[in-house]
């Protein structure tokens, strides 16, 4: 018996060492596993159809074109940029409410995560006249639902253009930088609350809507920029850290016409700190705005006529938290201003449908499980599109519900991740789906059953490639540690062998509501991890207390103690993976970045008894030193809650450190600042403890610009992989099996 096993092992030996090693410059140089991937596109609100922005690489022209859902076939260029004098090419574009004018952007640059600003033209479709809106460049233009004007910011105020007369007009005089910002969301709220426009047309054309921010009393933070220049420069901007000061946001109208500015006193009624949305309700001079106190687990839904010589606003939902309450785009209004709405109210996100004065009509959807999406009301069928993980939380699936709660449809067919864009008309949606075997797939289905009417993508051609590579399965499981039942996942070699123990590198991010275990495809570097596994690691990764997508008691129970429970159950989940008879437990490493950096630097310290080494990308190493609106969120402030912070900072715990520790950092790193970096450095230095460090300049958080940069990264990790990971354990091969 023994001998057929040998046999056995043999033949799998020989044919995985006919296969082809991943190389790192295949990942991040060649291109080699490079996916096809459908280009963004924009559903139109006219017909069952769509557009694309097309770009041709020979030439550099642009064509914005148009696509029938039904048949998938073009059906006109509606613009391309060989015709147009003006510009030679454009970036984005958006539509005004008629689809009868387009907003074509040129020459942008990046400022933030999600803020840009650009030229920007409008183009008449039926005219062929390009219009420009400032010779400057603006900021989030957006056409007036009437199509007469487009609203923009340009250094901190407000203008509109009219298109009729082509005058420009002035609304706000009061932006200066780093003091006031009209219009455009500050560093904070663009980074946490994930938006830029801070302005919204009302439904007539005739109000706007606008948020201001008085960032005077807000600490700035400033960041060498070294670039190719003799001396470098400053990049200095508003920052307010942990229990610092936030800016002073107020809830104004402008009545454009008039030009007349008012305040709406949100506060005569409850106290916030935050205004993290405000969006018109379907009454054109009814505007709602969601305020949140300053620990956030205190918001409330308000609703205001602009019309009324005294605005009297009116709070038509108010929901509580012990921990805190999540903010999200999910507010639809429909025709009658009763309006849908997503909530943990339960223990789980679920729909909610409420009437125009907040009288709860109905919960919509429940159970044990929780919706991940909301895609938006079918107001013709009374139908609900959402994407939840009922299917397992590991899983996204598709499905539409009627607005009483009723008949229940699951639409998408495939177990996986599944992701829908539906039509305006909600007949047609292009499913994306993919799972952990199965490279992305693009399909048209209709919206009805879900059926698929037609393939439009695959990538069947990057599996054929992939075969001819070492290449190992996913495994999903659920791992039990005595803290709990996780999800967890594990790539092995390819001829991986039971008898031999191998070193263990696991992998986890960790923030709170997160999910790094999930069935998609290349869902966390995994050529990478392949590549790890072809070199003899295991290659592990556990979703522990405080990540998401298992309800809200398992999410929240981190609030006021970032960092503890999380490094606890990592901890725990080692020392259970190193049971396995596979695994050395005397060979456990473990990596992250941002989060997962703050992680690993915990790992390495408070849990120096189980891992040999960490590596930490762009890591918090005190939650002092981050924003307010995320750290307070589940910290409360660092005067309210001293000891949350600093009990959980790796910096508190550099005495620990044992094994090798890798530190990145990019300088250049608006988000999580390389202070926390050199504070850990100045730590560890105090302490006598030896470690490892790369700073990349000028490189922001996600340390991607730059020739080679990510290829250099990651030369950088595996190089430190193999010197301190390495398996000196004793091994039980196939040959010590024979002299037995």
């Amino acid at each position: 018996m023994r001998k057929l096993l040998i046999l056995f092992i043999a033949f799998t030996a020989t044919i995985t060492a006919q296969k082809k090693d991943i190389s790192l410059d295949d990942i991040w140089s060649n291109g080699t596993f490079s996916t096809n991937r459908l280009n963004a596109f924009h559903s139109m609100s006219i017909g069952d159809y769509y557009t694309i922005l097309n770009s041709d690489r020979k030439t550099s022209n642009t064509s914005l074109d148009k696509y029938s859902y039904k048949t998938l076939e073009k059906v006109e260029t509606i613009v391309d940029s060989k015709d147009l004098e003006e510009i030679s090419s454009f970036e984005s574009y958006h539509f005004n409410k008629d689809e009868t004018k387009l907003l074509l952007g040129t020459d942008s640059e990046k400022i933030y995560r999600h803020s840009s600003k650009g030229i920007y033209y409008v183009y008449n479709i039926a005219t062929k006249d390009l219009q420009l809106i400032s010779g400057n460049q603006i900021q989030e233009p957006t056409f007036s639902p009437d199509g007469t004007k487009v609203a923009y910011v340009f250094e901190n105020n407000i203008y509109y253009k009219n298109l009729s007369t082509d005058e420009t007009v002035q609304l706000t005089n009061s932006g200066i930088k780093n003091k006031i910002i009209n219009g455009i969301t500050d560093w904070v709220y663009e980074e946490e609350f994930a938006f830029v426009r801070a302005f919204e047309w009302n439904a007539s054309s005739d109000v706007i809507a606008y948020l201001s921010f008085d960032e005077t009393e807000v600490p700035e933070f400033s960041m060498d920029i070294y670039g190719k220049a003799l001396y470098p420069t400053q990049q200095v901007f508003k920052y307010p850290k942990a229990g610092e000061k936030n800016a002073k946001v107020t809830m104004r109208i402008v009545y454009v016409k008039q030009k007349d500015q008012a305040e709406i006193h949100l506060e005569k009624l409850k106290e916030f700190e935050y205004i993290p949305r405000f969006k018109w309700t379907n009454d054109p001079y009814t505007l709602s705005v969601t305020t949140l106190n300053r620990h956030q687990n205190d918001l409330n839904l308000f609703v205001v006529n602009v019309m009324e010589d005294e605005f009297k606003p009116k709070i038509i939902l108010n929901e509580t938290d012990k921990a805190y309450v999540d903010t999200t785009d999910n507010l639809t209004f429909l025709k009658d201003n009763s309006f849908i709405w997503t909530s943990e109210n339960d223990g789980y996100n679920h729909i909610y449908h409420y009437n125009s004065s907040g009288k709860l009509l109905n919960q919509i959807t429940r159970g044990n499980w929780e919706v991940t999406n909301y895609y938006g009301y079918d107001a013709v069928k009374k139908r609900i599109f959402f994407q939840s993980v009922e299917d397992g939380s590991i899983n996204r699936t598709v499905y539409s519900i009627k607005l009483n709660g009723k008949d229940k449809k699951r639409l998408s067919s495939n177990t996986g991740t599944n992701n829908a864009a539906f039509s305006n008309s909600f007949n047609y949606y292009v499913n994306t789906y993919s799972d952990a075997a199965t490279p992305t797939i693009y399909t048209l289905n209709e919206a009805q059953f879900g059926k698929q009417l037609k393939e439009i993508k695959n990538n069947k051609g990057l599996t054929e490639e992939l075969s001819a590579y070492k290449m190992s399965p996913k495994e999903f499981f659920t791992l039990k540690t005595k803290n709990g039942d996780f999800n967890a996942w594990m790539i092995k070699p390819a001829d991986f062998d039971p008898n031999k123990k191998y070193p263990l590198f696991m992998y986890q991010y960790s923030g709170p509501g997160s999910q790094s275990v999930a069935n998609r495809w290349n869902s966390a570097n995994d050529y990478w991890y392949q590549m790890l596994a072809q070199k003899g690691y295991i290659i592990a990764c556990v979703d522990g207390r405080g990540t998401g997508l298992k309800g809200a008691a398992f999410k929240k129970v981190t609030y006021k103690e970032l960092g503890k429970y999380e490094i606890e159950d990592q901890i725990e989940a080692a020392k259970e993976l190193g049971k396995l008879d596979y695994i050395d437990q005397n060979n456990i490493g473990i990596w992250g970045w941002s989060y997962g950096g703050y992680m690993s630097s915990l790992a390495i310290t408070k849990g120096a008894d189980v891992f040999k080494m960490a590596i930490a990308v762009a890591p918090v190493t005190s939650w002092r030193f981050y924003d307010t609106v995320y750290t307070e969120r589940y910290m409360q402030t660092p005067q309210e809650n001293a000891f949350g912070y600093d009990d959980n900072s790796p910096i508190n715990h550099v005495d620990k450190l044992k094994g090798a520790y890798l530190l990145v950092h990019g300088t250049g790193d608006d988000n999580v600042h390389v202070q926390n970096t050199t504070r850990m450095i100045n730590a560890l230095v105090e302490a006598d403890k030896q470690f490892d460090l790369f700073v990349y300049p000028d490189r922001t958080h996600g340390i991607n610009r730059g020739k080679n940069t990510r290829l250099h990264l990651y030369k950088k990790m595996t190089t430190f992989i193999d010197t301190h990971l390495q398996n000196t354990s004793n091994q039980t091969s196939i040959t010590k099996e024979i002299k037995h």
